[in-house]
């Protein structure tokens, strides 16, 4: 296995970064091409782990997929779908396995699912998923890790989320917009990416409105056609350069992003004392003074994303003064507080809150990256430590972070991979 020793830098980062597609967009519309025998293809496709599972994934249902990484465009083509089912060893490599649930009822009828792996940061059950699919004519029976579902007629319905899950919203969408009649997604969620997949089945012929607020309305179709589509920019890839710029010190330019999905994130910076500017050439993000505590809350967009709660926390542990953070979406989501605290991070978790008192500098140690977004922050924690950080079990910050080594060497960061011994182990 590989780490990243980093080495805490004297002088803030400074350059341009170009940000990578959405994994978390990618991911459901690599899904939505199992809707139709035409071929689609999608642009600015992000040659992540996570990616490379689903094109596994959709090659195992029979899809016909070309990824060429270099130009990260993927082609696909499901004129016949020799499977309906996702094999344990796919399926336990990333949550969003279960996305092709929706797809395959709305093509085939049917689905015999794995449940889903991914990060262990708490609890992510796919009961809002079935209450959906069940409102639809969907039937369903758990047994020995897999999901089995039933659809003879599948048929719209007003459907109520008991919470605004982006997976549940994007995959009663997708087995939807091939469903008899009309559905109604009441609390949903109203994420970049739902809008970007909503998008792309409009291109495909389907009939949505509503997508990006709460209320979501789909008129089911006969049938859908190809599309060619570009994904949406990494808002989190982003909020992660963002945070890097102001633990640094320093001043980066952010290219290809799109300001509306960072409001949440350029708010918290302005608290912090980190200045934003967006320019024709892109979003320019840089810190001149110390930086300042804040108190911030998790919640569903557009509120503050729970996936930059981590990389946030790092920004607060060298903060001076006193800062609070509340997780509301994921229980288990302070795991990283831990490896933090190895580096001088004085933290406390009580219940679903972490209070952090700023300390004057971190230091470098061997730490591991216990899940993506922890270990992006230790990432940022290690460029503003003193000496040098060792990163282990790095494979989880490469399921949405390309290339993330390779572009902070461009800012100027003293970061490198090796290959990691059994002795090193932690």
């Amino acid at each position: 296995m590989e780490k990243f020793v980093v080495k805490g830098l004297e002088e803030g980062l400074r350059g341009k970064v170009c940000i990578s597609g959405s994994k978390n967009a990618v991911l459901p519309i690599l899904a939505a091409c199992l809707l139709t025998e035409e071929p689609c293809e999608i642009q600015n496709a992000p040659p992540l782990s996570d990616v490379r599972y689903m094109v596994e994934l959709l090659r195992e249902l029979g899809a016909e997929v070309d990824y060429d990484e270099r130009t990260e465009r993927i082609r696909v083509r499901a004129v016949a779908l020799e499977s309906i089912e996702s094999t344990y060893e796919t399926a336990r490599k990333m949550r969003a396995s279960f996305l092709v649930a929706g797809a395959l009822l709305g093509r085939c009828g049917q689905a015999r699912l794995s449940l889903p792996g991914g990060c262990q940061i708490g609890s992510r059950p796919v009961d809002l998923h079935l209450k959906g699919f069940q409102l639809m004519g969907v039937k369903s029976m758990q047994e020995h890790g897999f999901v089995e579902l039933q659809a003879k007629n599948l048929k719209g319905n007003e459907v109520y989320l008991d919470f605004p899950s982006v997976g549940a919203t994007e995959n009663i969408l997708l087995a939807a917009v091939l469903a008899k009649g009309k559905t109604v997604i009441e609390n949903a969620a109203a994420e970049p990416e739902i809008c970007d997949l909503a998008d792309f089945l409009r291109e495909m012929g389907a009939e949505i409105e509503g997508d990006g607020t709460d209320t979501i309305y789909i008129n089911g179709v006969k049938g859908l056609h190809g599309a060619v589509h570009r994904i949406i920019p990494d808002r989190i890839e982003a909020g992660t350069f963002m945070a890097a710029a102001a633990i640094t010190g320093g001043d980066i330019l952010l290219e290809n992003v799109r300001e509306e999905h960072l409001k949440p994130v350029i708010a918290k910076l302005a608290e912090c004392n980190v200045k934003t500017e967006m320019t024709k050439e892109g979003l320019r993000v840089y810190r001149k003074g110390k930086l300042h505590p804040t108190q911030l809350k998790t919640m569903p967009f557009p509120g503050f994303p729970t996936d930059m709660q981590a990389p946030f926390m790092s920004l607060m542990a060298v903060a001076k003064g006193t800062s609070m953070i509340t997780e509301t979406v994921f229980e288990n989501r302070f795991i990283h507080a831990g490896e933090l605290q190895r580096m001088g991070a004085e933290i406390k978790i009580d219940s679903r809150s972490a209070i952090i008192e700023g300390v004057d500098r971190l230091t470098g140690t061997r730490v591991k990256a216990t899940d993506l977004r922890a270990g992006a922050a230790l990432i940022l924690s290690a460029l503003a430590a003193k000496g040098e950080t060792e990163i282990s079990d790095i494979y989880h910050i490469e399921r949405g972070y390309y290339k993330i080594d390779e572009k902070l060497r461009a800012l100027g960061a003293d970061i490198h991979r090796t290959e990691e011994s059994d002795s090193n182990d932690i």
